[in-house]
């Protein structure tokens, strides 16, 4: 990626997919070139958790709201260090951000973190080519001097597919750290980042965990070196095919039978552990209004996404793992996609979506009190 800031509005911009579609607008943040696999999210709100979340390194992000920047940026509300995504896409960008807590606009964040985007384009066009041919890569251009089409379109064909990408160690922490718990410790988990957001190991301090954060190179004896109570897999990018390491460590956990909880990334990690295929989802689910059935409880909840990948699990029947029996627990009802496991002879679980969910919605956050409940039982 090659970026410049300044003036970036006043610049022609321009994205090109790898079947050859072209979309024209200006610049929008940083001024330069990138690439990625273009994906869409059907979010109103939550941009900046969005644009920091780790689960979408090498991507570019379609924002399928017209009308994005609106609450500018704060220093709070990022889940990492840094915007992950490689690329943005909008239709109508705020020209001038209404919020109190708002710091900066959203285009000088993009330009003081080098994040190329693109702005004026018919996004509700372009989500509607990647519904009907599914997620596939892009590359975003800008500048007065631009390649042109045929150059553009080889070289997005020439940059790397998700499939097959092996991301989460990228951008995993390169060390353990710890976030202690609010009031009363009452139990350590060791949490494996694969991707991890910020605000997971938040919700679970505010029930008392001390959370051990550890890079996604841990081995078991690391996970273990802490004396956990539970053990958690993090959300991350990437094709879980690749992922060999970390299934084996979740291995290594459900053979102690140690209470297990996964989110996103770690969802596929346990289907993998537990002897079921992934698979990559045409377009997948990204946004803040997917709705997903807890079919241990028949409730519906409205539930936050980020995930182009799948568990290949059945969904009428309970599955014999070489950990007893499982089974799926949560399911998309839009199109019936796997979205959470469960262990019926051992304390494991996961969800595909995000119960963290800091922009909200919050249906899903009694999944770490299911968390909890299980160190408890384990503990009695």
């Amino acid at each position: 990626m090659t970026t410049s800031t300044r003036g970036a509005d006043k610049v022609p911009a321009v994205l090109v997919l790898e079947d050859g579609r072209i979309f024209r607008g200006r610049a929008y943040g940083a001024v330069g070139e990138t690439f990625g696999e273009a994906v869409f999210s059907t979010g109103m709100t939550g941009y900046q958790e969005t644009l920091t979340d780790p689960s979408y390194h090498r991507q570019v992000v379609v924002m399928t709201a017209p009308h994005v920047g609106n609450t500018g940026v704060n220093d709070e509300d990022a889940e990492s260090k840094r915007i992950w995504v490689s690329g943005y896409v909008v239709r109508d960008p705020a020209r001038v951000p209404s919020n109190w807590r708002s710091r900066r606009t959203l285009d000088e964040e993009l330009a003081a973190q080098g994040v190329v985007g693109i702005s004026g384009v018919d996004t509700r066009a372009l989500t509607r080519h990647l519904r009907e041919r599914g997620a596939m890569r892009v590359g975003i251009f800008s500048g007065n001097a631009l390649p042109d089409e045929g150059t553009m379109l080889a070289e997005v064909r020439q940059a790397p597919e998700m499939q097959g990408a092996d991301l989460s160690a990228e951008v995993a922490t390169k060390e353990a750290y710890v976030v202690p718990a609010q009031g009363e410790k009452k139990f350590t988990v060791a949490a494996v980042d694969l991707g991890i957001k910020g605000m997971t190991p938040y919700r679970m301090a505010e029930r008392g965990i001390e959370v051990h954060v550890l890079p996604a190179t841990a081995t078991v004896d690391d996970v273990y070196a802490v004396n956990p109570d539970g053990v958690f897999f993090s959300n991350g990018p990437g094709d879980p095919a690749t992922a060999d390491h970390p299934v084996s460590v979740m291995r290594g956990v459900l053979e102690r039978g140690t209470p297990l909880f996964g989110i996103c990334f770690g969802n596929q990690i346990l289907g993998r552990a537990l002897g079921f295929g992934t698979f990559k989802l045409k377009y997948g689910h990204r946004g803040i209004n997917q709705p997903v059935q807890d079919r241990t409880t028949g409730k519906v909840e409205v539930t936050a996404h980020n995930h182009g990948f799948a568990v290949d699990a059945p969904l009428d029947k309970v599955s014999d793992t070489p950990f007893g029996r499982a089974e799926v627990s949560h399911v998309c009802l839009n199109d019936n996609v796997v979205e959470g496991l469960q262990l019926l002879d051992k304390p494991a679980f996961s969800v595909q979506y995000h119960p963290e969910a800091a922009a909200g919605p919050h249906d899903a956050a009694y999944l770490f009190d299911r968390f909890v409940k299980l160190m408890e039982g384990q503990r009695a």
